[in-house]
């Protein structure tokens, strides 16, 4: 019996995934939940598992983008893999051709029926078939032209969609961290044997969010056609760096986890972006975004919205600067942060009491717990 390897549906706006990886040779003999192929959508990557015990048949090769529900290969029962499977064939290519220094397939799904016979001629007629002719991507050593991802593409076509449909401005501020770092250094060896996870200064932001969302209840609300939504959650996006691109997980219910469930929740997603398991519906319902780009050094800049939200929190690194304390010059830890909102929603008023509210609530991280 012959089983197809179709791709699944990912969300009712995805309607093409890419072939991002096959895991096994083709012709490979495979075991029942063995991952056998990586798909890349322009929102999540999905893994796909062999669905039965037997024979893998690639039918289409890395690289293609296909459309949802598309066969793109099939396992055949009982099945025994042939001699010559052992060499992997997700990118084959006629023995005669010469070998390029990069080679990327056929942009356009190819569509081959399954094969129902078990025998090894088939399946190296399929493979054979499927085989894209290949195209050097690299001449003359100077420049590489390769197809962007589908996620790539996806964060492009957001962030362009942003700036043309949002009135963009961004507004200044920046905050003294001595406070928030003596309280964790004080209590960090404690939190972190009760709950077995460190304390970081993401759940203190994000604390400090809710709090301004709270007082400043105008960026807790988006813009839909001619209509205002007001939002009475406080579900906050943190994006996180990938080796595929800039995600956006949401931690779900914010003002109502402790700071030690936030930082877990942090954890987890960091470890499903790494492993690609991140979902569409962790992606999802956001009404406010954190960007941390002091990660990766970054001391100024301006945030891009995330929409439909009205409103982006830009943290930049820590740096020692001196600043007037009492009339006096010490040198503290500072942070620039950087707020950009949607301006035909939020007026520049609001836009700074919120900035100042966070402030001021990381400046007194007591605040925080009695919610002030």
């Amino acid at each position: 019996m012959t089983i197809d390897l179709k791709v699944p549906a990912s969300g009712e706006s995805v309607t093409s995934a890419n072939i991002g990886r096959w895991h096994k040779a083709n012709g490979a003999v495979v075991t029942k939940g063995e991952i056998l192929v990586t798909l890349e959508t322009d929102k999540v990557s999905q893994e796909l598992e062999a669905p039965a015990d037997g024979t893998l048949v690639i039918i289409t090769p890395e690289g293609t983008e296909v459309a949802i529900g598309a066969v793109i290969g099939s396992v055949t029962e009982g099945a025994a893999a042939p001699a010559s499977a052992s060499t992997p064939t997700s990118s084959p290519a006629p023995a005669a051709a010469p070998a390029p220094v990069t080679a990327t397939p056929a942009p356009a799904p190819i569509q081959a029926a399954p094969v129902a016979t078990p025998a090894p001629a088939p399946i190296v007629a399929v493979a054979a078939a499927v085989a894209p002719e290949p195209v050097a991507v690299v001449t003359d050593g100077r420049s590489t032209r390769k197809k962007m991802s589908m996620l790539r593409r996806k964060i492009a076509n957001h962030l362009v969609t942003a700036q043309q449909t949002a009135a963009i401005l961004t507004t200044f501020n920046e905050v003294d961290m001595s406070a928030v770092m003596n309280l964790r250094k004080s209590v960090q060896d404690d939190f972190l044997k009760k709950h077995k996870v460190k304390l970081g200064f993401m759940s203190f932001f994000i604390k400090a969010v809710v709090q301004a969302l709270k007082d400043v209840p105008q960026i807790n609300a988006m813009i839909d056609g001619n209509d205002i939504i007001e939002n009475h959650f406080f579900d906050i996006g943190v994006a996180i760096g990938t080796e595929k691109g800039l995600i956006v997980p949401v931690v779900r219910d914010c003002d109502k986890k402790s700071f030690a469930e936030i930082e877990q929740a942090i954890i987890d997603y960091a470890m499903k972006g790494r492993d690609g398991k991140i979902t569409i519906e962790d992606l999802q319902g956001g009404v406010f975004t954190i960007s941390n780009g002091g990660t990766y050094g970054s001391l100024l800049s301006t945030p891009i919205l995330n929409p439909p939200q009205s409103g982006i929190l830009g943290m930049h690194t820590i740096q020692q600067r001196p600043v007037a304390i009492d009339g006096k010059v010490e040198i503290r830890p500072m942070m620039y942060l950087a707020l950009s909102y949607d301006h035909r929603i939020v007026d520049g008023k609001e836009a700074v009491t919120f900035l100042i509210r966070i402030k001021e609530s990381l400046e007194n991280p007591t605040r925080l717990l009695l919610g002030m």
